[in-house]
């Protein structure tokens, strides 16, 4: 029996995985899926190399007070039935919040999970199930090597100023700083970059990931320079429920003249907010731009003119910009979006190929566009499995 590192993506409302094979974590999966609607009645995918479809209704017996600890151990049993002939070896995981002190991807201990769970009023949507996917983990298996690799690791390369806020220094002392999100997904766009550009790809880059979050990051020599996420996930884009940049003085109205709770006021924001509070609909991209309601397409132009706003910002920070990726969810698979986006770009030199943005291209501009625009899927779970083995072999 070969060995395999498995990769843990736990959200909250899915959990993806994905299984490699540990001696070369960069090639196709061997497995993949997700648990998806936890908290509701929640359901398995899931297809194995060759594209075979493994789902089943082995989760029937669940229901919306399953917890993620009890879906983690369940999913663990079944992929010890469905493991291609491998064994389980190690487990990495996506852990969105690191701080100052997790700058590359961590062999995981009780003591690393404590220091982590300090973090998660930072990223109170996300950190809690990350570190119940590693606990359940230790649990289930306490020999079983498990590594977190850290969304915010590949903004570290940014400069001071790009991490400060304008607050009394004591606070940025403290730690309030911006921080950056979605790294792991940028740190695989900028390992690909080559392939699609060839040496341009060291130039003036800007991805933005676009899905139920959403944020943007300017790259040079592929690396981060700036992004629009920054404290917490909350900043920068308009998203699926949250709200974006929003002027702090907003909060304390509500505070103080809505007599709103700090929790009420939380809860708004990450969760009633963005495409689903302007719209009134659903935080669903896809359900929105199908409907008719004339709030869906205000939020959709919300979105777009949000994105493109936010772009515009980052292109000083690189002096210019010879590309712009899309990718995720939106980025990937909605025409709509890209080309809404980049009209608003048209100053930039962005000149899109309507004929290719339909069809999904890799390239969509136009040869003479001044700005290549391209989209590329996203694959975090790659870079984590890489990190994982890469970690455990002292490589």
């Amino acid at each position: 029996m070969n060995d395999a590192v498995l990769v843990i993506n736990a959200g909250s409302s899915s959990i993806k995985f994905a299984l490699y094979d540990f001696s070369t974590p960069n090639s196709q999966a061997l497995l993949s899926g997700k648990v998806v609607n936890i908290g509701q009645r929640p359901t398995l995918y899931a297809i194995d190399a060759k594209g075979n479809d493994l789902t089943n209704n082995d989760l029937a017996a669940f229901n919306d007070q399953t917890t993620h600890e009890t879906l983690i151990q369940w999913l663990l049993e079944w992929l010890n039935h469905h493991n291609q002939g491998y064994e389980i070896k190690a487990v990495g995981h996506r852990v969105v919040h690191g701080g100052r002190d997790f700058l590359t991807p961590t062999k995981l201990t009780v003591s690393v999970v404590e220091r982590l769970k300090k973090l998660i009023p930072l990223a109170p949507l996300h950190q809690p199930h990350n570190l119940a996917a590693i606990e359940a983990i230790f649990n289930w298996a306490p020999e079983l090597p498990q590594v977190a690799c850290f969304d915010t690791s590949f903004h570290s390369t940014q400069a001071t100023l790009a991490q400060l806020f304008a607050l009394p220094r004591e606070y940025s002392d403290k730690g309030i700083i911006r921080y950056g999100f979605h790294g792991l997904s940028y740190q695989y766009i900028a390992s690909c970059l080559p392939q699609y550009l060839g040496t341009p790809a060291n130039g003036r880059v800007i991805v933005a990931h676009l899905g139920n979050g959403a944020s943007m990051c300017a790259l040079k020599q592929r690396q981060s320079v700036a992004t629009t996420m920054g404290f917490t996930a909350l900043d920068g884009l308009m998203m699926g429920q949250r709200c974006g940049s929003l002027d702090a003085g907003v909060v304390i109205h509500l505070l103080r003249h809505y007599k709103m709770s700090v929790e009420d006021v939380e809860h708004m924001l990450y969760k009633e907010s963005g495409l689903l509070g302007v719209s009134g609909i659903s935080s669903n991209m896809q359900v929105l731009e199908q409907s008719n309601d004339p709030q869906a397409k205000q939020a959709i132009d919300l979105f777009c003119y949000r994105a493109a706003r936010e772009l515009s910002a980052l292109v000083s920070t690189i002096s210019g910009i010879d590309a712009l990726v899309f990718t995720a969810g939106i980025g990937e698979n909605s025409a709509t979006i890209r080309g809404q986006i980049c009209q608003h770009l048209t100053w930039l030199g962005v000149s899109l190929d309507a004929s290719k943005n339909r069809q999904h291209k890799s390239v969509i501009s136009q040869g003479d566009s001044g700005v290549k625009v391209l989209v590329i899927p996203t694959n975090e779970e790659i870079i984590i499995a890489q990190a994982t083995q890469k970690l455990l072999m002292g490589r």
